[in-house]
């Protein structure tokens, strides 16, 4: 909770694949909230207010993932939503000849997203969602402490460029409106 809210504040990418990890962690745990208080959060050096707060926040999502029918797989409304910025927000960079830079990045990355489509079984997520689901397996393949190929960590690299760059554009324009054309 406490790293959700910062990071939203910082990076918006970070936020939700943090997110998205949360709602991992909360699956592990069997949408269980007493579980994941007693296993998980209490594990935390946090005072008896902070794990109330953090309890009452992973209280909430387990709640809105039962409601929203993502107990198994699938990800938060509230996650969705985000994701729909971004991708709207990419839509808008990629249509203005302000930003040159980002577009160029884009097109350096395009090939991985091709690829990695090719690839996943869903050809109806958009580039963006892409792009996040690869920064998100290499991140759980890391946590596994598995092996990546160096053409991997090349997309990767290239994706984390461009993701980021979206990300600071994002929080640009949440802080004073970018301006498009």
């Amino acid at each position: 909770m406490f790293i959700s809210q910062e990071l939203r504040k910082k990076n918006i990418a970070e936020y939700l694949l943090y997110m998205w990890q949360v709602e991992d962690i909360i699956r592990a745990y069997g949408c269980s909230l007493s579980a994941i208080r007693h296993d998980y959060i209490d594990k935390f050096n946090y005072d008896e207010e902070q794990k109330e707060e953090m309890t009452d926040w992973y209280g909430n999502l387990v709640r809105m993932m039962n409601q929203e029918g993502c107990r198994q797989k699938g990800h938060l409304q509230i996650n969705k939503i985000v994701m729909q910025q971004l991708v709207e927000l990419n839509a808008q960079l990629l249509q203005s000849t302000k930003f040159p830079f980002y577009t160029t990045e884009y097109y350096k990355v395009l090939p991985f997203i091709v690829e990695l489509r090719k690839r996943g079984a869903d050809n109806e997520e958009n580039e963006i969602e892409t792009c996040f689901n690869a920064l998100y397996g290499v991140m759980m393949l890391r946590l596994q402490k598995k092996k990546i190929s160096p053409d991997t960590e090349h997309a990767i690299k290239e994706i984390t460029t461009f993701i980021g760059m979206l990300s600071d554009y994002y929080i640009k324009d949440k802080n004073e409106p970018l301006e498009f054309d």
